[in-house]
Formats: structure tokens, C-alpha cells, sequence
């Protein structure tokens, strides 16, 4: 066998090599090692019965204060129920909506999070959006749960302080 034959055959057996190696390499579990993002991200298709009758949600809200407390209906496409804003609700959960993501996620656990207090307003939401069960605690009990709270409003009553400058009186 010449060289120029040997080199061409090596070469093939080594890219032969690489592709199997590749391929054992993804189909086994590594120790240390989290699935493929693919594998994580794709939810369960759709049954039929989980799309009938639209996105539903149920919003308890307490210890938020007046008229905000109290538990409201919100339905998405088509829109309704008794929540005082049901498009501006609708919108914000859609914001949140991506696909093999949860919009009702609760905050990343081990993260940073400011030692804010928020006050002592809690939400419950349950029901159905797109198709998948919800069941979602949310409280302000520091920065990160004062966040994700707050990317809710409106389907969560609006709580953040009011940021403008208090208006200066005159004379002074």
C-alpha cells in the first residue's frame, strides 16, 4: 500500500473514529453534566383537552390592602372574568409566555436578592395558561420576590411605592 493510500485510509478511520465517539458521547449520561437545553426545554405536546375553553386564572390576593384583596377570574382568549383589569392581566401573562419556559416560575433558587421587604401582601394563582396547570405562590418578602411580582402587574394588583416627587408646596 502506498503512503498517499495509507493517509487517505487513516484519515477516513479517524473521521469515522470522531463521529462515533461523538455519537456514544451524546447518548450517554455524564456524571456532573445536565441534559441537553433540547431535552429541559420541550414540554409535552398539547392535548385536546387542555385547550378547550381558553386560558383560565384564578387570582387570590391578601393583605395587599383596600380594594385589591379578594379573588378575582381572569379569562384569556377570548378575554373576561371579574378581575378589574382583564386585558392589562391577559398582556402581562402573555409578556411572560415562552415556549418551554414557565411564566409562573418561582425565583431562581441560591440567587442574590436585596434585603427588601415588600410588605405583606400575598397572591395565589391557579387555573390554566396555555394549556399546562397553574399553581403560583407569590409574596414580597425580599428584592427577588418583589420582582417577580412586579413583572405580573397587572394580573397582580400594582404595589410599588410611588416614585414621583411629592409635590413642593408654595411659598416655599
Amino acid at each position: 500500500m502506498s503512503q498517499v493510500t495509507q493517509s487517505r485510509t487513516a484519515r477516513r478511520l479517524g473521521a469515522a473514529f470522531a463521529v462515533a465517539v461523538a455519537a456514544l458521547c451524546t447518548a450517554l449520561p455524564t456524571p456532573g453534566f445536565a441534559a441537553p437545553a433540547r431535552d429541559v426545554l420541550a414540554p409535552p405536546p398539547l392535548r385536546e383537552e387542555d385547550q378547550a375553553g381558553g386560558d383560565h386564572l384564578v387570582v387570590t390576593v391578601r393583605r395587599a390592602g383596600g380594594r385589591v384583596d379578594g379573588t378575582f377570574e381572569v379569562w384569556c382568549h377570548p378575554g373576561g372574568g371579574t378581575h378589574p383589569n382583564v386585558s392589562g392581566a391577559c398582556r402581562a401573562v402573555d409578556r411572560r409566555t415562552r415556549w418551554g419556559r414557565d411564566a409562573f416560575a418561582p425565583a431562581p433558587s441560591g440567587g442574590v436578592c436585596t434585603l427588601r421587604y415588600g410588605g405583606p401582601a400575598t397572591a395565589h394563582v391557579t387555573g390554566r395558561w396555555a394549556g399546562r396547570p397553574v399553581d403560583a405562590t407569590y409574596a414580597r418578602s425580599d428584592g427577588c420576590e418583589i420582582e417577580r411580582w412586579d413583572r405580573m402587574v397587572p394580573l397582580l394588583p400594582d404595589l410599588r411605592p410611588d416614585l414621583r416627587p411629592a409635590a413642593t408646596p408654595q411659598g416655599v
